[in-house]
């Protein structure tokens, strides 16, 4: 229950005795504005976390302390302090703010804003234009963006939670800084709990609050680095808790978990999370960790990736990584996907999840790839070779007399169906592209192909 749904339904029920003075505190207390709202700071000594970038002498807090900031893009996950960055750097440079978002605002609240910008330059005043989730914007809205910004009469902070060098425009980019924001540490959302509940002002503390240690640890631990889940969450769980005689509100563990219920996992299967856990998942596999492995899978699936996604990714890694080293990698990997096609989520955890661990534990080769782009680099090096005329097919009379298949050695009918023949183009005559590894079944293979080409290539 929201704080405001709280209030209202409190306030259609009949009140037949006075309410002890700490149950009226929390109607004052508990506004439509949420805590994380209310508890943004106004300076940057208030500001909690950033340290790489706000700490003492670094550029960006000596940029805004002498009100020489340019245009920029603050990128970073949610509830890591964008939006209060935004505010504070306003503030310092004492500019007036036009905040748009980029969800509902489009070309002519744009104009608008330039506008307004326009006849403020005439006394000298500065004007911020706040774009939130600036990656909402498409290209024609970043395009309108670009002259204002360029001009210098607008001065750009855009927030987005997704990677900016695919989300916003190149000729945007270029013209403004872009500053990483990372989400908050354990220690930065537990100062901004303790901040929270003695602040009389914006915060708690005019309610006679106890937070009990696990109580504080879990909130922690669901918010992730969240400052607003942390914040709104402690609020939540405040309205939920029954005073005591003395008025005294303790929040435990059970009622942080009511408040938060199950915080969503930070997952856009179209934007940064959606290639960094893929990317993770890959690379665990490919280092033969099936713990790490699994818990990326399990990352995916509970966020609500698509499960044929995954499979196909798992067939890619088969060959690319497993490879030879073990040839029956791409067979399970193969089934897994058909199995996943085939029953679905939530069964294909079964099939995706045994072909995870099985292609982690799997021997590791990449030659397949190496050989491959071997290959790939003579052809572009050397061009079309012509193909050697023994290897020609003769299907005419004219081809047969030019020598097409001449002299062409039948490999069947020679001990251990092996011959020797040149099968490259005379060019890259002893040409080795394919190198096996020594690792699982490739390592045998090593050594039957070592026999054969000592016959192949006469050595």
């Amino acid at each position: 229950m929201s704080p405001r749904a709280y209030r209202n339904s409190r306030a259609t029920q009949p009140r037949l005795v006075a309410e002890p003075p700490s149950a009226l505190a929390i109607d004052e207390i508990v506004s439509d504005a949420p805590l994380a709202t209310r508890m943004r700071p106004r300076s940057l000594d208030e500001f909690v976390g950033q340290q790489h970038l706000l700490g003492s002498g670094k550029p960006l807090r000596r940029a805004i302390e002498s009100d020489q900031v340019s245009s920029m893009v603050l990128w970073g996950p949610p509830g890591s302090g964008k939006t209060s960055l935004a505010q504070v750097i306003a503030a310092h440079t004492k500019a007036h703010v036009i905040a748009l978002t980029g969800v509902s605002a489009g070309v002519a609240d744009l104009r608008k804003a330039a506008e307004e910008a326009r006849r403020l330059q005439v006394i000298g005043q500065r004007t911020i234009l706040f774009i939130d989730e600036i990656h909402r914007f498409n290209k024609a809205q970043q395009d309108a963006v670009l002259p204002f910004v360029e001009s210098g009469l607008l001065l750009l902070i855009g927030a987005t939670t997704e990677n900016p060098s695919f989300e916003v425009n190149s000729s945007l980019l270029s013209r403004s800084r872009v500053y990483r924001i990372e989400a908050l540490s354990d220690d930065d959302v537990a100062a901004l709990i303790d901040r929270a509940l003695v602040d009389r002002e914006k915060g708690l503390g005019r309610i006679d609050v106890g937070l009990k240690p696990d109580a504080k640890e879990a909130l922690i631990a669901l918010a992730a680095g969240d400052a607003r889940v942390a914040l709104n969450a402690l609020e939540l769980a405040v309205v939920l808790a029954e005073p005591d005689g003395e008025g005294r509100r303790l929040i435990t563990c059970g009622l942080v978990e009511d408040a938060v219920q199950r915080r969503s996992l930070l997952y856009d299967r179209a934007g940064d999370q959606h290639y960094d856990v893929i990317s993770a998942f890959i690379k665990s596999i490919r280092g033969s960790d099936p713990d790490a492995a699994i818990y990326w899978l399990a990352r995916m699936l509970e966020a609500g990736e698509d499960p044929l996604f995954v499979a196909r990714r798992l067939v890619i890694l088969a060959s690319e990584d497993v490879g030879l080293a073990d040839p029956a990698a791409l067979s399970v990997a193969v089934a897994a996907q058909q199995a996943t096609h085939f029953v679905g989520m939530p069964e294909a955890l079964f099939p995706l999840g045994e072909a995870t661990l099985y292609l982690a534990c799997a021997p590791k080769s990449n030659s397949v790839g190496a050989a491959y782009q071997g290959a790939v680099a003579a052809v572009h090096e050397a061009g079309d070779l012509p193909v050697p005329l023994h290897l020609r097919n003769a299907v005419t009379g004219l081809m047969k007399s030019l020598g097409y298949g001449r002299d062409y050695r039948y490999a069947h009918v020679f001990e251990g169906h092996v011959v020797e023949q040149q099968h490259l183009p005379g060019a890259l005559a002893g040409s080795r592209f394919y190198e096996p590894s020594d690792r699982g079944e490739e390592a045998e293979l090593r050594d039957r192909l070592k026999r054969i080409r000592a016959i192949v290539q006469g050595s």
